[in-house]
């Protein structure tokens, strides 16, 4: 049976990222592209509403030549892949793709990501998911116009990782990849499966003062402090050393300490 690969992001149905991924798995399955109608950046895994939420476009792409009908839903990234799961998908996909991002997610900002969150949503529907994020200039990463990249490199890696991950699956304990593409990237480029940095990576540019009566929004800067850096992390290898990270990420976020002992001056009332 042929598999279902659902494809979606958080860049929005035209952007170039998303076609990429397409035309580099299309020959590994039967594509399903659901992605948000326009650009939804740092959405997170956000289930915002407004009165469009949920409508559902029927748009023309083109995959390597051929023409593809995808879904832009008015909505967030995780909006998209719940649509998806639920009004399009003919039976329950073998694997997610979300990606590829215009902007690297690495270290704990991986929170904001809507192109994690779109992974996060499908594997609570328990589907394989891999979020592919290729590097890129922070400034521009929120951008409504999408820039001209080179997606060959990032497009040998999605194919590379997808037919494994549609050959032997995932374990129960790892949920979704994580996988940050240096903008260097070539066919050569290796890959190496990397812990989540415990750095914000990016963090709030400072601004002076401003009209509150005004709407504003803060930008970010990449600052990476390179005496703390894990040397096995994602910041680690695409920021310093130049290699694709792959980092394996699972939902049970217990912190992972003595719990009874470490609770025990809380004085808690105990449940059993």
């Amino acid at each position: 049976m042929t598999p279902i690969i659902l494809l979606t992001n958080d860049d929005g149905i035209f952007s170039p990222g998303l076609k990429a991924a397409a035309a580099a798995v299309a020959h590994l399955g039967e594509l399903l592209i659901v992605a948000p109608r326009y650009q939804q950046t740092s959405m997170g895994r956000a289930m915002p509403r407004d009165p469009k939420t949920g409508i559902v476009e029927a748009i023309e792409l083109d995959i390597n030549g051929q023409a593809v009908i995808g879904y832009g839903v008015h909505g967030s990234p995780a909006q998209a892949v719940l649509h998806a799961v639920m009004e399009r998908a003919p039976e329950k996909p073998a694997l997610c793709i979300s990606g590829i991002n215009y902007g690297e997610n690495l270290g704990v900002s991986i929170t904001l990501s809507g192109t994690v969150g779109a992974a996060i949503e499908a594997t609570s529907w328990g589907i394989p998911a891999m979020a592919l994020s290729l590097e890129f200039d922070v400034d521009s990463q929120h951008s409504n116009e999408y820039h001209t990249l080179d997606w060959e490199g990032s497009k040998h890696v999605t194919a590379y990782l997808a037919e494994r991950l549609l050959r032997q699956g995932l374990p129960p304990e790892i949920s979704m990849l994580n996988v940050n593409i240096p903008s260097d990237t070539t066919a050569s480029t290796l890959i190496r499966v990397t812990t989540q940095s415990r750095q914000n990576y990016f963090v709030i540019r400072q601004h002076g003062g401003r009209d509150f009566s005004q709407s504003h929004h803060y930008d970010f800067d990449v600052l990476v402090d390179d005496a703390s850096l894990e040397p096995e992390s994602d910041v680690m290898a695409v920021w310093r050393d130049r290699v694709v990270s792959v980092t394996p990420l699972g939902w049970e976020m217990t912190a992972k300490i003595h719990l009874e002992e470490w609770f025990s001056r809380f004085d808690l009332p105990s449940g059993g």
